[in-house]
C-alpha cells in the first residue's frame, strides 16, 4: 500500500502542475490576447473638450472615419466644451482606463492651461499618457492694408522699433497671444497687443482697417489670403507649410528657430492598457498616410503630423515646458 502511494505522489504532482499551468495560461494569458486582438469590442468614446462644428470636432470626426474602417468598430464623439478645454479634459482623466475612452488634446489642455487657470481641475502630467499626435496649426501674421510697409518679418520688426508700441496686432485667442508674446520677446519687436474673443471678431477689424496686423490660424485666414484682401507676412512653424505656399515661416526672416503652433493629438486616461494604446496609435499611423485623410485635413487647416505614443510623449513634455515659460513670463491668464 506504502508503495503505491510512494508511485502515485509524483503522478499526483505531475497532475497538479498540469491543473495550475493551465490555469494560469487560461487566467493570464487570454488577457493580454484579448488586448491585443479583440479590442475594441464595443464602440469607443473620444471626448472633444470644445463645441461641435469647431476645428477640434471636425477634425476627430475625419479621424475616426478611418479608425472605424480599419477597427471595425464605431465611435461615439462627446463634446464637452468650455473653460478652455478644461471640463472636458478633466471628463477624460476621471475616465476608467479601460480602453474605451480617449480625450482630443490640444496645445490648450495637454500643454498651456495648467499655467492659466488656477484649478483646471486635473493634470495632464499624471492624469493623462499619450496615444498619437494627429497634426500641427500654424499661425500666420496677415495684414489687410495694400501700403502697409512691410513685406515681411524683417521690415515689421524694424518698423515696430521705429515706431515702438504703435502697430496694433489683433489676437484672436490664447494661442495667438502666446505667439505674440515670444515673438515680440524673440524678435524685439515692440509691436502693441490688441485682445479680441474670436476670430470673426479680429478678422472684422482687420480687414475693415481697424487694426493693421492680425495673429491668427490657417483656417480662419487662408481664404482672405487667396482672395487677395489679406496679405500673409509670415506662418509661425518652423518649416514652410504645403497649406500657404509661398509663404515663408519667421524662422526663416530674422528670427532663427522660431516656432509656436497649435496641436491637436490623441490621449487616454493614465493606466490604459498598453497593448490598446500601442494598437490604437498605430491605427492612427495608418490613418494619417491615407492621401484622401491628409487632403482633408489641409482643408481645414491643419497639417497632418503622425507621432507615436513614446514621441508625443516627449514632443508634449517639451512643449509644457515652452508654454509654460512664455506664459509666465508675459503674465497671459484665461479670461
Amino acid at each position: 500500500m506504502n508503495a503505491m502511494k510512494a508511485l502515485l505522489q509524483p503522478i499526483r504532482r505531475s497532475v497538479l502542475c498540469t491543473g495550475m499551468a493551465a490555469v494560469l495560461a487560461l487566467g493570464v494569458l487570454p488577457q493580454r490576447s484579448i488586448a491585443q486582438t479583440a479590442w475594441p469590442e464595443r464602440p469607443v468614446r473620444i471626448i472633444v473638450p470644445y463645441a461641435a462644428g469647431q476645428g477640434a470636432d471636425v477634425l476627430t470626426r475625419l479621424l475616426t472615419q478611418e479608425l472605424q474602417k480599419t477597427l471595425g468598430q464605431s465611435f461615439v464623439i462627446d463634446n464637452r466644451a468650455g473653460v478652455g478645454g478644461n471640463i472636458g479634459a478633466a471628463a477624460a482623466a476621471k475616465a476608467a482606463p479601460d480602453g474605451y475612452t480617449f480625450l482630443l488634446g490640444t496645445n490648450a489642455t495637454n500643454a498651456a492651461n495648467e499655467f492659466l487657470f488656477a484649478t483646471p481641475g486635473f493634470s495632464p502630467a499624471t492624469d493623462l499618457e499619450a496615444v498619437g499626435m494627429i497634426g500641427l496649426l500654424p499661425m500666420v501674421f496677415c495684414t489687410s492694408s495694400p501700403d502697409f510697409p512691410a513685406n515681411g518679418i524683417a521690415e515689421l520688426i524694424a518698423g515696430a522699433r521705429a515706431r515702438p508700441d504703435t502697430l496694433n496686432v489683433g489676437l484672436p485667442s490664447t494661442t495667438a497671444q502666446v505667439v505674440f508674446a515670444q515673438f515680440v520677446k524673440e524678435a524685439q519687436a515692440p509691436l502693441f497687443a490688441v485682445n479680441y474673443k474670436s476670430s470673426s471678431q479680429s478678422m472684422t477689424d482687420v480687414l475693415g482697417g481697424q487694426i493693421p496686423l492680425v495673429i491668427d490660424t490657417v483656417t480662419a485666414s487662408r481664404t482672405h489670403i487667396a482672395s487677395g484682401k489679406l496679405r500673409a507676412l509670415a506662418i509661425t512653424s518652423l518649416h514652410a507649410s504645403e497649406m500657404l505656399p509661398g509663404v515663408k515661416p519667421v524662422s526663416e526672416q530674422g528670427v532663427p528657430g522660431f516656432d509656436v503652433v497649435a496641436w491637436d493629438a490623441l490621449f487616454a486616461p493614465r493606466g490604459t492598457p498598453p497593448e490598446i494604446v500601442r494598437k490604437l496609435s498605430e491605427h492612427m499611423q495608418r490613418a494619417l498616410q491615407q492621401p484622401e485623410m491628409r487632403r482633408r485635413m489641409m482643408e481645414i487647416g491643419v497639417e497632418p503630423k503622425s507621432m507615436s505614443a513614446p514621441e508625443l510623449d516627449a514632443f508634449v513634455k517639451a512643449e509644457r515646458k515652452k508654454w509654460g515659460a512664455i506664459i509666465q513670463a508675459a503674465g497671459i491668464r484665461s479670461e
